[in-house]
């Protein structure tokens, strides 16, 4: 069984927020931010509070910490080096394993998200403006009256591109493909694979290879947790837009090129089962949308392109060790919305999203090195994944196709890393051990 009541909430369940802000911290000293923490536990709702008021609630508070963070809370030493060595060093110090280099490399990260003085972040998702505004307003008048914790910088989310489900800012559906664990009250839907052990994604249980056994001392930080990986994607709206109309011959065309590009149809319909032609109908239906495989529906990547976005982040049956792969994807877009036909406008906007897993190497790095930035990932040979890898204008992407292939040259970049971090995800009584440690290294 799930500690449902000592999980935070981020973990388990995708709440109806549609805007909030992330806030990015600093302590000063210990005592500001364990002030800052206690303040905040009982606005941090447990996945037991948040399904029990998911139809009553209005906002969602989540609350992580760096490895910089948790040594700024007074966490001793000696509990300190037990944590995993990648997540003790931090994503900006990984960025050529991620392939965060050019552009994308953390120099050019804004609001000092690359720095070892990012202790902690403050996930505050609401369910409107109105209630955003309060939490925002609650949370500064927080900062204000407590000594020793300040805010780095911040980012506002919002869902304004005008769509009835959650879409990115290049109109593609999103939250389409999550895993389901064991225990979670949850049932995977057709060709979503088999709900996975827990602790694939939380501290303290089972994983798929059996009991876990190096996890972050004291025991109170080994249960109920995880790990994050942090990514804020620039999408480049005009760029992408500007691209699929140079390379086809209509407004059809377009969207079976941005199809390619991503492996579903804006309207997350996949395109091995809709290979010619969008079908919203089926990318709307959760019972269908997911219901497919590779090996034996498209081998050789003549409806989805082999290189393509969704089938490198889940190849699914085409994938050694699937299970031991799989994250939880939590996140929002930020920046308004560029209108259909409107020139680019120079306004940042994008995807703000947090990768949950409880192995950062085994996962998340796996992910990025292996199947995002492998030039030679399904032996394509120069290719990059299009829509998230690091494009520097000498990849390629290729279109099978009968009789011959298309193969676009000296692929743009079409999003562009802005941040990241990694953020130690503690269960509710490890926040509330954090929030003790005056009086635990005293006694």
């Amino acid at each position: 069984m799930l500690d449902l009541d000592d999980i935070q909430h981020i973990l388990l369940t995708r709440t109806p927020a549609i805007t909030g802000r992330y806030e990015f911290l600093t302590f000063d000293t210990p005592a500001g931010g364990r002030a800052w923490l206690t303040a905040l536990l009982d606005k941090v709702q447990s996945a037991a509070d948040v399904r029990a008021s998911m139809d009553t609630s209005d906002r969602w508070v989540t609350l992580a910490f760096t490895w910089t963070g948790l040594r700024a809370l007074g966490v001793p030493e000696e509990s300190l080096s037990t944590f995993p060595d990648e997540f003790r060093e931090g994503m900006a110090a990984r960025a050529s394993i991620l392939g965060d280099t050019g552009a994308n490399a953390p120099e050019h990260w804004p609001g000092g998200l690359a720095g070892t003085d990012l202790h902690a972040i403050a996930i505050l998702f609401s369910r409107n403006e109105e209630q955003c505004r309060k939490s925002i307003s609650e949370h500064d008048r927080l900062l204000s009256r407590t000594n020793g914790v300040r805010s780095l910088s911040h980012l506002d989310l919002n869902a304004s591109p005008p769509f009835d489900h959650a879409h990115d800012h290049f109109g593609f559906r999103d939250r389409l493909s999550q895993p389901v664990m064991k225990y979670s009250g949850e049932e995977p839907t057709p060709g979503s694979g088999d709900a996975l052990e827990p602790g694939e994604f939380i501290l303290g249980y089972p994983d798929e290879s059996g009991p876990v056994a190096h996890l972050p001392q004291p025991v109170v930080l080994s249960r109920n947790g995880s790990f994050m990986a942090y990514r804020r994607l620039q999408e480049h709206v005009g760029v992408f837009r500007e691209y699929l109309r140079e390379h086809s011959d209509d407004p059809a065309g377009e969207a079976l090129l941005a199809a390619k590009f991503m492996g579903r149809w804006r309207s997350g319909a996949p395109l091995v089962l809709a290979p010619e032609c969008d079908d919203p109908a089926l990318g709307a239906d959760p019972m269908r949308n997911n219901n497919f495989n590779y090996k034996d529906m498209d081998p050789f990547g003549y409806a989805c392109p082999l290189g393509s976005h969704a089938r490198r982040l889940n190849p699914r049956d085409t994938a050694h060790y699937m299970n031991r792969r799989r994250m939880i994807r939590r996140g929002a877009t930020y920046g308004p919305a560029l209108p259909e036909g409107a020139p680019d406008d120079g306004v940042e906007r994008g995807i703000a999203a947090f990768i949950i897993c409880a192995d950062l190497v085994r996962q998340f790095e796996f992910a990025q090195n292996v199947w995002i930035n492998d030039k030679t990932f399904h032996e394509l040979g120069n290719e990059h994944d299009p829509i998230c890898g690091t494009q520097d204008g000498t990849m390629d992407f290729t279109v099978p196709k009968r009789p011959i292939r298309k193969v676009h040259k000296g692929l743009p970049a079409f999003t562009s890393v802005r941040g990241g971090a990694y953020f130690f995800l503690p269960g509710i009584s490890a926040l509330r051990y954090l929030a003790a440690l005056k009086d635990e290294v005293t006694a």
